[in-house]
C-alpha cells in the first residue's frame, strides 16, 4: 500500500504480445488505412473505383464476351453489338510482324529476333556469367549478323568506300586524343593538332562539294578529284593524331591502339557485307511492321546512352570549344520536335548532298532518331552527374586519377544509377516515338495496321477499334516490360542507397 492509500503495482515481466485489432491487419485495414482513411478520400475511392470497374468491363466485354473468334472473311464480323473481331487479327498478324517483307524469306526475320533473344536474355540476367563474350557478340557481331539477314549482304561498297570510310575515322580519331588530353593538358598544347584535325574535316567535306570525274582502272570508276581530296584529308588527319599523341610517354598509345582496332573491325565488317552470302536481296521500302519498330528501337537505345554520356560530359567540360558544341547541339536538338528531325533527315539533307550521293531512307531515320534521343539522354545523364556530392571528385583526384578513369570508375557509375528511372523513360518514349516514321513513308506497326485496315475483306465496323486494340496491348507489353525491368535493376543496385 502506498503512503496515499492507493495501490501500487510494479510490473515484473513483459507483458504478453497480443494481435494486433481485427480491423487493422489484413485486406480490410490496409484498405481502411489507404483507401477510406477519410471521408473526402472514401468518396474518391468509391467514385476512382466505379470508373474503373467501368471501363475494366468495357473492355472485357468487347475483347472478350462479345468477341468473334472464328471466321475467314468480314462477314463473320458483321451485326449489331458484336465485339472485337480476332479473326482479322489472325490473318493479318503475319504482315503487321513483317511488313511487306517477301513470304518466303521471312525465316530471315525469324531468325534475326532468334538471334537477339539470344543475346539479349542472358545480358539481361544477373546470374548467367561470361557477360563479356555476351556483350561482344550482342554489340558487335548480332549488328552484322542481322543486317546480313534483313538485306541479304553484298553491299557492294567499292574501293572508294573503303577509302571515304578510312578517312572519316582518321578524322574522328585525330579528334579523340584533343578532347582525351585537352581535359587535362589544356587546348594550348593541342593548338597544331586541331588546326590540322580542322583541316582534314573540310577537306573531307569538300570532297562531297566536288563534282567527281571518274576515271576507270580494273573495274572500278574512281572519282578522281574527290579521291586525291580524300586521301589529303586522311594525311591531314595522320598528322593531326600523331602531333597530339607525340610527347605524351605512351599515353596516347591506348588511343591509337583502339582506334587502330576499331578501324580495322569496320574494315572487316565492311568486306563480311561485301560477300555474296546467295541471299535474296530484300531493300528497306519492303520491310515494315513490327520489324521497323524493333530496328527503329533498338538502334536509338543503343547509340542514344553512350551519345549521351559523351553530350553530357562536353557540356560540363571545362574545353570552351567542346562545351559550346555539346550545349549547342543540345539545345538545337531539344528545341524542335521529332517530326521536324524526320523530315529534314528525309526530305532536306538529299537536297545538301552532291548529285547522284544518296543514303537510304530508314538509315536517315535511324540517324535522326538516334541523334534526337541522345539530346534527350545527354541532360538525363547531366541531372545525374549533378548529383553526385563534389567530395566524390576530390576523392579520385586525391587518388591520383586521370579524368576518364576518374568518369569511368567512379563517377559515370554513380550517376548512372541515380539516373535510371529517367535513362528507362525517354527508352519508354524513344519505343513509341518510332510510331512517327510513319510520317515519311516508313511503315511500322501503327503504320502496317492502319494500311491493312483498308483492306475490303476485313472492312467492319469494327475492325478498326480491333486494330488499334491490338497495337495498344503489344505497345503496353512492350513498355510495361521495360518498366518492371528497371524497377528490378534498381532494386539490385540499390539506387536509393537504403537497406
Amino acid at each position: 500500500m502506498a503512503r496515499s492509500g492507493t495501490l501500487a503495482y510494479v510490473r515484473s515481466e513483459d507483458a504478453p504480445r497480443l494481435p494486433p485489432p481485427a480491423n487493422m491487419s489484413g485486406i480490410y485495414g490496409w484498405a481502411r488505412a489507404n483507401l477510406f482513411s477519410s471521408l473526402l478520400s472514401s468518396v474518391l475511392t468509391i467514385l476512382l473505383g466505379a470508373f474503373a470497374v467501368w471501363v475494366i468491363w468495357g473492355l472485357l466485354d468487347f475483347a472478350l464476351f462479345r468477341a468473334i473468334w472464328s471466321g475467314t472473311d468480314r462477314n463473320a464480323c458483321l451485326g449489331e453489338h458484336l465485339g472485337a473481331c480476332w479473326p482479322m487479327v489472325y490473318d493479318k498478324l503475319p504482315q503487321w510482324i513483317y511488313g511487306f517483307y517477301p513470304i518466303d524469306q521471312r525465316w530471315r526475320v525469324n531468325l534475326c529476333f532468334l538471334t537477339l533473344a539470344a543475346g539479349a536474355i542472358p545480358m539481361l540476367m544477373p546470374s548467367v556469367p561470361f557477360k563479356g563474350p555476351n556483350a561482344i557478340y550482342l554489340f558487335i557481331f548480332f549488328p552484322l549478323i542481322a543486317l546480313i539477314l534483313l538485306t541479304g549482304g553484298n553491299l557492294n561498297f567499292g574501293p572508294q568506300g573503303y577509302v571515304s570510310m578510312v578517312v572519316f575515322l582518321l578524322f574522328l580519331a585525330s579528334l579523340v586524343p584533343l578532347i582525351a588530353f585537352g581535359v587535362e593538358d589544356g587546348i594550348s598544347r593541342n593548338v597544331i593538332g586541331l588546326g590540322l584535325a580542322a583541316l582534314a574535316l573540310i577537306l573531307w567535306l569538300a570532297s562531297f562539294a566536288i563534282t567527281p570525274i571518274y576515271v576507270r582502272f580494273r573495274d572500278f570508276d574512281y572519282a578522281a578529284i574527290p579521291l586525291a581530296i580524300e586521301v589529303l584529308s586522311c594525311l591531314a588527319g595522320l598528322f593531326s593524331l600523331a602531333v597530339t599523341v607525340f610527347g605524351r610517354k605512351g599515353r596516347g598509345m591506348p588511343v591509337v591502339a583502339g582506334w587502330g582496332a576499331l578501324l580495322l573491325a569496320i574494315m572487316v565488317a565492311m568486306f563480311v557485307l561485301d560477300i555474296d552470302f546467295g541471299l535474296e536481296r530484300v531493300e528497306t521500302p519492303q520491310w515494315g511492321g513490327f520489324l521497323v519498330t524493333m530496328v527503329v528501337a533498338i538502334t536509338g537505345i543503343v547509340t542514344s546512352l553512350p551519345l549521351g554520356i559523351l553530350l553530357a560530359l562536353g557540356r560540363r567540360s571545362k574545353m570552351p570549344v567542346v562545351k559550346f558544341l555539346s550545349i549547342t547541339f543540345i539545345e538545337l536538338i531539344r528545341a524542335v520536335p521529332l517530326i521536324t528531325v524526320l523530315f529534314m533527315s528525309s526530305v532536306m539533307l538529299p537536297l545538301f548532298l552532291p548529285p547522284g550521293v544518296s543514303f537510304d531512307k530508314l538509315l536517315r531515320a535511324l540517324i535522326g532518331v538516334a541523334l534526337f534521343s541522345s539530346a534527350y539522354m545527354a541532360e538525363t545523364v547531366r541531372g545525374g552527374l549533378q548529383a553526385i556530392p563534389k567530395g566524390q571528385y576530390e576523392g579520385a583526384q586525391a587518388l591520383g586519377l586521370s579524368y576518364w578513369q576518374m568518369m569511368y570508375k567512379i563517377v559515370l557509375p554513380q550517376a548512372l544509377k541515380i539516373s535510371i528511372p529517367n535513362i528507362v523513360g525517354n527508352f519508354i518514349s524513344l519505343f513509341k516515338d518510332t510510331t512517327l516514321v510513319l510520317i515519311i513513308g516508313l511503315f511500322d506497326l501503327l503504320g502496317i495496321v492502319q494500311s491493312s485496315l483498308r483492306d475490303a475483306t476485313w472492312a467492319t465496323p469494327v475492325s478498326a477499334p480491333t486494330g488499334y486494340l491490338s497495337v495498344a496491348l503489344i505497345y503496353w507489353v512492350c513498355c510495361f516490360g521495360m518498366s518492371r525491368y528497371a524497377a528490378y535493376t534498381e532494386r539490385r543496385l540499390q539506387t536509393g542507397h537504403k537497406r
